[in-house]
């Protein structure tokens, strides 16, 4: 459970994913808990009730021990959260250094490896402004993965750009997958997840409504809820 005054922002969101679940999206609609739960799963938020495992181990519940489960995930924003006055470069290079304490060389090197390998040769030294959105958010993946998490956590990645933009992020999720990152990802985008989850996990109301594979969930869901929800969003579609 997890609480915001009066308000439980999560409430009964109990689950558990196969084995196997490399690829875990959390769908349903806006304010149904989503953003919370994945803050919870990466350490950032810590419940008022409840544990919560991840590959079998539980997460701290103490704010230290919180903040080191958090130094293990790569966490991706809605709004990116770059350094505005950072180059591309120094994003990702500067929380290498000064968190997990590596020297400005090692930093350097696996800086440039990732900015290049995600398509951002040319911008390395563009601060964000000079960016689009779509190279923000890869530039905001690569500072993520620098550190090589334990889980990368994100929270709707595509949600401020356009159809382009959108697609070659989704195209860098999809490339990460498939090379086995363990990934979490808050998302809209359904016919996305349903090409690159192993596992849904559908929240309303603070509430896990149904938990199972994506081959499940997505040909034959079980709550009224989920079945609403994925008329809803492919009815134009």
């Amino acid at each position: 459970m997890k609480r915001y005054g009066e308000f439980n922002a999560l409430n009964g969101a109990s689950f558990q994913t196969g084995e196997d679940a490399r690829v875990v999206a959390l769908l349903g609609p806006s304010g149904g808990g989503k953003s919370t739960l994945l803050r919870v799963l990466g350490g950032l938020l810590v419940p008022e009730e409840g544990s919560v495992l991840v590959n079998g181990v539980a997460l701290p519940k103490d704010p230290e021990g919180a903040l080191e489960a958090l130094r293990q995930n790569g966490f991706v924003f809605q709004g990116y959260n770059l350094f505005p006055h950072l180059t591309a470069l120094q994003n990702v290079t500067l929380p290498l250094m000064v968190v997990h304490g590596q020297s400005e060389q090692a930093a350097q090197q696996r800086g440039q490896e990732l900015l290049t390998r995600l398509g951002l040769f040319d911008h390395l030294h563009k601060r964000p402004a000079e960016l689009s959105g779509g190279q923000q958010q890869r530039a905001a993946i690569a500072r993520a993965l620098a550190p090589k998490p334990r889980l990368l956590l994100l929270d709707e990645p595509t949600s401020a750009l356009d159809p382009v933009m959108t697609g070659e992020v989704l195209d860098v999720i999809r490339e990460l997958a498939q090379e086995g990152q363990q990934i979490v990802l808050a998302t809209h985008e359904i016919s996305f997840a349903r090409q690159v989850a192993d596992w849904v996990v559908f929240l309303a109301n603070g509430t896990v409504q149904e938990s199972s594979t994506s081959v499940k969930f997505f040909y034959d869901p079980m709550s009224s809820l989920a079945k609403e929800y994925l008329t809803a969003l492919t009815k134009y579609r």
